[in-house]
């Protein structure tokens, strides 16, 4: 792990999305959010997103609606993973696609040199063990091949199937629930579980999608530095809480969490509001999919909001914005100074910004141009029409 981050922590979350399956066991977790107030334009996705509550006790976020994830454990960077992925040591990043991004440029959760750091195991492979991991530990959604499907993975590295979309790995009750409690209660038994069910993490599930470090000031003491994950299921899995760290769990449409969040039914932090908005540009799951698996490779920023305070709104810069910090990381403990004055010129040039008026109520200001061909949140279709929110 990167133990010169003094700050933060470093973490991997997972926007977990899935092809909406009404059966018996999922009809109750994806019934729309009571006080959503979900129209005809909720029903146009075909799909959910699984979001978890977390619970009140929680040192971080409590009651929060969050995407599953959390912590890297010293497990994660572990060599015994290079046992479990023996056939995949002659594929570069076992497999997984190459970003163009040049490497300077990288943010440093991912440009990291890990094996200088004294890990057998790269940065990009560790963090999406994490996230699979945590998914399990949180919701138990086990992402998982068997290690049956070796060659054929190896063999469709530069063919099709890393864009196909997954299924979660179905394991008999019993035996999940005795993983799961084995996982919660040290992350290293995650290895042990995939050498023991012979299955493999399925890392080229998950596609590159954001980066977002908790600004100062905002959360607590606790700061992470967090990779953003997209994985796109075919269908709806089964789903439980940990009861433990997460009190439950929901499957909605984006628009649906979105309406609810405006409702004041949940709270949802910046992070999940702004991604939530930016997904909500895709009401076709195939779409969602398609565009994160072949955006996936071309890198992304690294995002520390810079939060200050103005007429009693909180505006939470991001970069590329007129007024963000061209060091940030000199505002990284305190942000802006107390006293100082936001730039009231009328030059809009240059907007990329979350105004909050209260926790419950977010605008979105963005004017400037996303990078890696990544895109703005789609706020003409998660708000109403007196909206304020412009783009």
């Amino acid at each position: 792990m990167n133990t010169s981050l003094k700050q933060w922590k470093e973490a991997a979350t997972l926007i977990l999305t899935a092809g909406r399956r009404l059966g018996l066991d999922t009809l109750s977790s994806r019934t729309p959010l009571e006080g959503s107030g979900c129209t005809s334009r909720c029903s146009r996705f075909d799909y959910d997103v699984l979001l978890l509550k977390r619970s009140a006790q929680s040192t971080f976020m409590p009651n929060a609606y969050v995407f599953p994830g959390g912590k890297l454990d010293s497990s994660d960077f572990s060599s015994d993973w290079l046992d479990v992925f023996k056939s995949f040591l002659n594929s570069p990043g076992f497999g997984l696609r190459s970003v163009k991004q040049p490497a300077e440029s990288r943010p440093p959760i991912f440009a990291t040199n890990r094996l200088k750091l004294g890990s057998p195991i790269p940065g990009e492979v560790a963090l999406r063990i994490c996230a699979v991991r945590e998914t399990f530990e949180e919701s138990g959604v086990l992402l998982v091949v068997p290690k049956t499907e070796e060659k054929r993975l190896i063999e469709s590295f530069q063919d099709t199937f890393c864009s196909q979309h997954h299924r979660a790995h179905e394991l008999d009750g019993d035996e999940l629930s005795k993983w799961r409690a084995l996982v919660n209660r040290n992350p290293s038994n995650f290895i042990r579980m995939c050498q023991e069910l012979e299955v493999l993490p399925n890392i080229w599930a998950l596609h590159e999608w954001a980066n977002w470090l908790t600004p100062s000031n905002r959360y607590g003491k606790r700061r992470f530095d967090t990779a953003f994950f997209m994985c796109c299921l075919q269908e709806i899995p089964r789903t439980l809480e940990d009861e433990r760290e997460i009190e439950r769990f929901q499957w909605s449409s984006p628009s649906e969490i979105l309406r609810s969040y405006q409702a004041r039914q949940l709270w949802i932090a910046p992070p999940q509001f702004y991604e939530l908005s930016r997904i909500c540009r895709f009401p076709l799951l195939k779409e969602l999919h398609s565009f994160a698996y072949q955006r996936a490779t071309e890198g992304c920023d690294q995002w520390m909001p810079v939060v200050v305070l103005q007429d009693q709104q909180h505006i939470s810069l991001l970069p590329g914005d007129k007024l963000y910090p061209v060091d940030s990381s000199k505002q990284a403990v305190g942000d802006f100074p107390k006293d100082s004055r936001m730039d009231d010129s009328p030059d809009d040039s240059k907007l990329h910004r979350i105004l909050i008026s209260d926790p419950y109520t977010a605008t979105l200001q963005i004017t400037v141009k996303p990078k890696y061909n990544h895109l703005h949140p789609a706020v003409e279709q998660t708000f109403p029409q007196n909206s304020k929110s412009q783009l």
